[in-house]
């Protein structure tokens, strides 16, 4: 085969293109990846993984603070460096990428830089570009793929009101790597990525407001946990402006002056800098999808999910991860690009099970949940039985000294199936896979108490739910 002319081409490599084209690769496809940026793309430059590293930080400038709880005394003040905790960060990310070039070398893949545009079935043209760091990169070429699969995923949702300019109006790439610190942020949208930054700046001493439209943090969560995450960020100190809109932003003076709607009505609030959180949006522009009649939904490109190939109605055309919709999580996206390029290999994968995708939330305390919510569940038809065990009774939680939260899991009454678990507490993030995995294997709440878990620990919480749901929690 000549050099230009390949297999597989993946335009884009983030979690969902740089894992499709090393599957791709291990299935004998002679593979290439496009990137204009960085290879590792959004989720490894400036998203989970940079960010993962400043919540870090502030958990253990948080730990510093507790530290006489603990027996251990320090006469001398603790400082924050905020440059060299952005500058950890970003040092965590650039290892990463290149653990990612390493990953292309060893599987033979061809790193293309440059913008892709597919100019039609099978012929895919590169024109240089510029990365987040300055570099210009890659030059022009045109190649020719017999399978082209988009993996270039989704940014930053930009609202008319709250126009981004990087400095006062910030979205979360510049969250991440300013090196001056802000001394009152408002942050508007309490998803994940709201109440994640939220957490960190509060923590490293910024005065922090959340306004959210919905009338609760972390909508999307179980009622409960949303609850309980309200309650504690109180305790830490951060506003929350639930039920409210950001009408407009006044830019023009040193700061920010910011009308929010409220129930009570209408308050102007002074800041620093106003961080937006309000979703994503694809990055469709300039790939041709126009002129190819790529069928789209609201921006998003439509991908065949039910026979777990991902093809566009165009053919030899396909398209993963954030750029055919949510859930908008680069778990997803890695998996949706592997069962992608098998199905192209002439497996058979067996399709992707939305309803068993973990979601995950890295402030503390920590959110973790898959499945239905309580009420998702009742909407759809269940008689439930639901098993609630607190953090305050476990002992490991005590012993470590955190003890918010709790572990709830909601069952079929009938069959006793795992409709759906919902974990806020410390590493709960760590421990939501076990439910994924009993899911998966349609395990029941029998199997979940039976299984013998190691004492002690945080995971003996999902045990002591499981029995709780049916009138035997023992610790409790």
């Amino acid at each position: 085969m000549a050099q230009n002319k390949y297999d597989v081409v993946v335009i884009g490599s983030g979690p969902g293109g740089y894992e499709c084209a090393i599957r791709a690769s291990q299935l004998g496809l002679k593979t290439a990846i496009i990137e204009k940026n960085k290879l590792g793309g959004v989720c490894l430059n400036v998203g989970c993984i940079p960010t993962k590293a400043l919540l870090k930080s502030a958990e253990v400038l948080d730990y510093t603070k507790h530290m006489a709880d603990f027996g251990i005394e320090f006469s001398g003040t603790i400082g924050i460096n905020f440059p060299k905790v952005i500058a950890r960060s970003r040092g965590v990310a650039d290892k990463m990428n290149k653990g990612v070039e390493f990953l292309m070398k060893k599987n033979k893949i061809d790193v293309l830089y440059g913008h892709g545009t597919i100019e039609a079935p099978g012929k895919v043209s590169i024109a240089p570009s510029v990365n987040m760091d300055g570099k210009e990169q890659g030059t022009t070429q045109t190649i020719e793929a017999a399978h082209t699969i988009i993996a270039t995923g989704a940014r930053t949702r930009i609202l008319p009101n709250l126009p981004i300019d990087g400095t006062k109006i910030i979205g979360s790439t510049e969250a991440l790597i300013q090196t001056e610190q802000p001394k009152k942020m408002l942050i508007v949208g309490a998803g994940a990525i709201g109440v994640e930054f939220a957490y960190f700046y509060n923590q490293m001493g910024t005065e922090v407001t959340i306004v959210e439209m919905m009338d609760r943090l972390v909508p999307i969560e179980d009622a409960e946990v949303s609850k309980e995450l309200e309650r504690n960020f109180k305790k830490q100190g951060i506003g929350i402006l639930t039920g409210s809109v950001v009408e407009s932003v006044d830019t023009s003076g040193v700061g920010c002056k910011v009308h929010v709607k409220t129930k009570k009505g209408v308050e102007v609030l002074e800041v620093d800098q106003v961080l937006s959180a309000v979703g994503v949006q694809p990055n469709t522009e300039n790939l041709g999808l126009e002129k190819l009649g790529i069928q789209m939904d609201r921006g998003w490109i439509v991908a065949r999910r039910d026979d777990a190939s991902y093809a566009t109605n165009v053919p030899g055309i396909y398209a993963i991860g954030d750029i055919n919709g949510p859930p908008w999580l680069a778990h997803a996206a890695s998996h949706e690009g592997v069962l992608c390029v098998e199905k192209i290999a002439g497996h058979h994968p067996e399709t992707f099970d939305y309803g068993n995708v973990p979601g995950c939330t890295y402030c503390q305390p920590q959110i973790a949940s898959v499945g239905f919510t309580e009420a998702k569940a009742k909407e759809a038809g269940y008689e439930v039985k639901v098993g609630k065990f607190p953090f305050t009774a476990s002992g490991k939680a005590s012993a470590i000294g955190h003890n918010e939260g709790f572990v709830k899991i909601i069952f079929d009454a009938k069959y006793g199936e795992i409709l759906g678990c919902h974990i806020i507490g410390v590493d709960a993030t760590e421990m939501i896979a076990e439910i994924v995995t009993a899911r998966k294997a349609e395990a029941t709440y029998h199997e979940v108490q039976e299984a013998v878990h190691p004492h002690p620990t945080l995971s003996e919480a999902i045990m002591e739910a499981a029995r709780a749901a049916y009138g035997h929690a023992i610790n409790m």
